[in-house]
């Protein structure tokens, strides 16, 4: 029996498994932010870090002004055209593995504002895993969105950087 044979036979045998479920259970747990508020979508994300809603407990309290310290891009409020390579710069300067959260219709469709100085969409520049839609949302929704955010990070387990 040849190496490829064993690897094949043996599948995703308990170890990897295991290891799989503890990283995905420890990268869910402590996803870091990178706030980029421009507009009125981020009062609302901001109300998230206060007692009342508490984004602690889930573990992202740690809101970092520096891209190369978070893992979460959450984008809330609609994007100019001459904000857009800023914000494809904060992104690419994250490390990987990255998730993006499109706070309100204005980041995700630039809801009323369709004109020409406006992205019409942060999808257009960056990957956005989870939208909220709304104008502006609660906070409760962006904490639902980090729910579900948490539930795909902790379902992909160990994933090959590219």
């Amino acid at each position: 029996m040849g190496v490829e044979e064993l690897v094949a036979s043996l599948g995703d045998n308990i170890l990897t498994t295991t290891m799989g479920k503890l990283i995905g259970w420890g990268r869910g747990n402590s996803v870091w932010p990178a706030q980029f508020g421009l507009a009125c979508c981020a009062i609302e994300m901001i109300a998230t870090a206060t007692a009342g809603v508490d984004i602690a407990r889930f573990g992202s309290e740690a809101f970092r002004a520096s891209p190369r310290q978070s893992d979460l891009m959450i984008v809330s409020g609609r994007v100019s055209q001459k904000m857009a390579p800023v914000l494809r710069t904060v992104y690419d300067q994250m490390p990987e593995p990255k998730w993006v959260i499109s706070v309100g219709a204005g980041s995700s469709t630039s809801g009323d504002f369709n004109n020409y100085a406006l992205l019409q969409g942060v999808d257009k520049i960056v990957p956005v895993d989870v939208y909220i839609p709304g104008c502006p949302p609660r906070p409760e929704d962006l904490l639902n969105a980090l729910m579900i955010l948490q539930e795909r990070i902790k379902a992909q387990g160990i994933v090959p950087l590219p």
